[in-house]
């Protein structure tokens, strides 16, 4: 295998963390809707975490994206 072919392959596997993290976003949304609507005084708690836990995963797929651009077009 030459280096240009691991390089795409590399790229395309870290294209997948991105939208690994997509999915992850919204399993992160879907979870809470669910909390908030079974039981809205909890509302106000989970709301910092939901926007804690959305921060990270949005941001390992950004990091992953980039990572894809880099492997990509180095």
């Amino acid at each position: 295998m030459d280096v240009a072919s691991a390089k795409v392959i590399g790229a395309g596997l870290a294209a997948i963390g991105a939208g690994l993290a997509a999915i992850g976003v919204g399993a992160i949304f879907g979870q809470y809707l669910n909390g908030a609507l079974r039981n809205p005084e909890a509302d106000a708690k989970m709301g910092g975490r939901l926007i804690f836990g959305f921060a990270v995963t949005e941001a390992l797929g950004l990091i992953a994206a980039v990572v894809a651009l880099a492997l990509a077009f180095s």
